[in-house]
C-alpha cells in the first residue's frame, strides 16, 4: 500500500535507538524525508547513514529536549532543512522501580522528560504546520497509561498525560488540517527488555531457549491475547499510517498496539 508519504518531512524524537529507530526507518522506507533525533551524535549519525545507504532520505539533529534551550536547538536545526509535516514525539526515559522508591525528584524528572519534552516540540513546530494547512502530531504512549501496575508509577502517570494531551491538542487543532493521535504500545521486544528477561529467566524458571523465555515471561508478567512481545516494526507501521494522508479522518484517538494486553474498550 502506498501511504502517500513521499514529499513529507518527518521529525522523530528519540530515534537513535529502540522504537524511535524503527519508526524513523519505517517512515523512510515509505518515502518520507526523515530527521533522526538523539543526544548521542555517533548513534544518530549511524542511523541516518544507514537509512541513506538503503536509498532513503535522512539527516540528524542533536539536542536535549528536557530543556527549553535544547528544544530550541533541535527545532531550529530541523526547520533549517525545510518544513516539518510530521512530528512523532517518542523521546522519553524509563526507570522501573517500586512505588515508594520513586521520589518526588524522580516524578519531576520523569514528567519533564516524558511530557514537557513533547509540549516543547509541539509549541515549536505546530505554528509552521498551521501555515502549511496540514500536519501530523503523533505521541508514543503506553499500555500502562491505561492499565498501570504497582511499579514505575511516575512513568505510568507520565504516559497517561501523553494520552490526555493528545486529545486536548486535537480539539485545539480543529479545522487546521493537523491531526493529533497516540500510538500506545504494550510490552515490546527491544534490546533492554530482552536483556532484562534473559537475566530473570533462570530465577523464574522460564527456560533457556528465547522462544520459551518470551512465552513464559509474557504469561507471568504481561499476559496478552497474542502470547508474545510486540515488535518495534509493528509500532512503526501504526505510526506510519496515522502520519499518512490516508488517516485524515482520524484525530484525538489512541491506537493500542498491545496484543490485547489492555482489557477495555
Amino acid at each position: 500500500m502506498d501511504l502517500k508519504l513521499k514529499g513529507k518531512r518527518a521529525l522523530v524524537t528519540g530515534s537513535s535507538s529502540g522504537l524511535g529507530e524503527a519508526i524513523v526507518s519505517f517512515l523512510a522506507t515509505e518515502g518520507a524525508s526523515v530527521i533522526v533525533h538523539g543526544r548521542n551524535e555517533k548513534r544518530s549519525t549511524a542511523i541516518a547513514e544507514s537509512i541513506r545507504e538503503t536509498g532513503g532520505s535522512a539527516e540528524y539533529v542533536i539536542g536535549d529536549l528536557s530543556t527549553d534551550e535544547g528544544a530550541d536547538t533541535v527545532a531550529e536545526a530541523a526547520l533549517a532543512g525545510g518544513q516539518i509535516d510530521i512530528l512523532v514525539n517518542n523521546m522519553g526515559i524509563y526507570n522501573p522501580q517500586p512505588w515508594m522508591n520513586a521520589t518526588v525528584h524522580n516524578w519531576k524528572d520523569t514528567y519533564n522528560n516524558n511530557v514537557l519534552s513533547y509540549v516543547r516540540m509541539i509549541h515549536r513546530l505546530v505554528p509552521q504546520m498551521k501555515g502549511l494547512g496540514w500536519g501530523r502530531i503523533i505521541q508514543i504512549g503506553s499500555s500502562v497509561a491505561i492499565q498501570p501496575m504497582s511499579v514505575q508509577p511516575d512513568y505510568s502517570a507520565s504516559t497517561a498525560a501523553r494520552h490526555n494531551l493528545t486529545v486536548s491538542l486535537a480539539r485545539e487543532l480543529k479545522g487546521t488540517g493537523i491531526t493529533s493521535n497516540t500510538v500506545s504500545p504494550g510490552a515490546m521486544l527491544v534490546e533492554t527488555t530482552k536483556n532484562m528477561l534473559l537475566g530473570m529467566a533462570e530465577k523464574f524458571g522460564w527456560g533457556q531457549d528465547w522462544a520459551d523465555i518470551e512465552k513464559n515471561a509474557i504469561a507471568q508478567l504481561a499476559s496478552n491475547d497474542i502470547g508474545r512481545l510486540g515488535r518495534p516494526e509493528e509500532i512503526a507501521s501504526a505510526v506510519a499510517y496515522l502520519a499518512s494522508p490516508l488517516a485524515d479522518y482520524i484525530s484525538g484517538t489512541v491506537v493500542r498496539v498491545d496484543g490485547g494486553l489492555v482489557q477495555s474498550i
